[in-house]
């Protein structure tokens, strides 16, 4: 009955942990509000619109035009990123196309996702997503996997006839992520997120001032100003750390009830003692 009593405990500490761990596995934007979403896009990398994951932004274009957005993406996040292009009233086929590129401007592949998609003669939208890998929190040099840091959104038209070009558009644009959890979760984390700003302001953290001729004045030198809710994991926290604890619980209970079953039940009373 004690090894009732103690299993029995074992597996209700085990529900206990699993569920937390289970609720961190569910979808978290880090915005989940479109307050402040931006009504314009950039043109390029360093003037893209910034946006928060769960918030829809809009932006009005021409056929023609490369439209740059930016958000955040941390460690053990899977982004999904969709756009929704509206079409004039008149015109040929169209070929659009969403590409999604990292911190460093390396093109991210997409695990599925419609992320070139052609629209017909006169069809009022077209509708392109991407969902990427999941962002690592560490990753070797050489490789090209999704680390923590600003993500750029570019959206384009690649394929159209020359009178079309100039056509007045609309586009949407979300991004929205799942939290993986400790599947994803490696040994090692970056020094710091790919943002851009962030080697030129670690260089001037020592001063917190930077000048060419001797004098002291102090530049802002983040060019980004969106993070992720609760700022910056990079990946020390992960629910593998609840799941090994668990494994290591229940490894110490099952040989404690192997030994329990095993010792008997001690030296027999008709044996006298001495022998």
């Amino acid at each position: 009955m004690s090894i009732t009593r103690v299993l029995s405990a074992a597996l209700l500490a085990v529900g206990l942990a699993a569920g937390p761990a289970a609720a961190d596995s569910s979808p978290s934007p880090s915005a989940s509000q479109d307050s402040g979403a931006p009504t314009q896009a950039g043109t390029s990398f360093r003037t893209a619109a910034e946006i928060g994951q769960g918030q829809q932004a809009t932006a009005s274009g021409s056929t023609g035009d490369y439209l740059y957005w930016s958000f955040p993406a941390d460690a053990g996040q899977r982004p999904d990123v969709k756009a929704t292009v509206k079409l004039p009233d008149a015109h040929a086929g169209q070929t659009w196309q969403l590409d999604v590129y990292d911190g460093l401007r390396r093109r991210q592949a997409c695990q599925y996702g419609a992320q070139t998609r052609t629209a017909a003669q006169g069809a009022a939208s077209v509708e392109l997503a991407c969902v990427m890998r999941t962002v690592r929190a560490w990753s070797e040099p050489w490789a090209d996997d999704p680390l923590p840091g600003t993500y750029y959104i570019r959206l384009t038209v690649v394929d159209l006839t020359s009178a079309d070009l100039g056509q007045p558009v609309s586009a949407e644009v979300k991004v929205d992520s799942k939290d993986i959890g400790g599947s994803a979760a490696v040994d090692g984390s970056l020094a710091e997120p790919l943002v851009p700003g962030i080697a030129v302001k670690s260089a001037s953290d020592g001063s917190g001032s930077s000048s060419d001729d001797g004098s002291s004045s102090t530049k802002s030198a983040v060019l980004s100003s969106i993070e992720p809710d609760g700022g910056w994991s990079s990946g020390w926290w992960s629910d593998r750390w609840v799941w090994t604890g668990i494994g290591g619980l229940l490894a110490a209970l099952a040989g404690i009830g192997g030994y329990a079953l095993t010792r008997g039940s001690g030296r027999p009373g008709r044996v006298p003692p001495g022998v």
